[in-house]
C-alpha cells in the first residue's frame, strides 16, 4: 500500500483490514478523531507508539507532554506541518509492514 492508497481508504467507514494498530490510530487521526486515535496508542510501549503518541500530543497542542514522547521515540520534536509528519510516520509506518 501507498500513501495514496492509504489516503483513499481514509473515504471508507473503517480502517483497512490487517493494518497495524499504529497505522489504525494515524486512520482515525486522518479522519479527525483525536480521541480514537489517541485511545489506541495512549497504553502501547516502544519507539513506533511513542513516536505516533509524540504526533497526537503535537497535534493537540500539548508541546510538553509531545517532547517527552518523542524522546521515548528516539525522535527530536518534528519541525514538519503536522500534516507532512502524519505522511512521514505513514510512509514509514507502511515501509516497515511491507517488509
Amino acid at each position: 500500500m501507498t500513501l495514496s492508497d492509504f489516503k483513499v481508504t481514509l473515504d471508507a467507514p473503517l480502517p483497512p483490514a490487517g493494518i497495524s494498530v499504529y497505522l489504525e490510530a494515524l486512520w482515525y487521526d486522518g479522519k479527525n478523531d483525536w480521541q480514537k486515535a489517541h485511545s489506541l496508542v495512549d497504553q502501547l510501549e516502544g519507539k513506533t507508539a511513542g513516536w505516533v503518541h509524540a504526533y497526537l500530543h503535537r497535534k493537540e497542542g500539548d508541546i510538553f507532554n509531545a517532547g517527552y514522547w518523542y524522546n521515548r521515540a528516539g525522535k527530536n520534536v518534528s519541525l514538519l506541518s503536522l500534516d507532512k509528519e502524519w505522511e512521514e510516520l505513514v510512509i514509514e509506518l507502511l515501509k516497515l509492514e511491507s517488509a
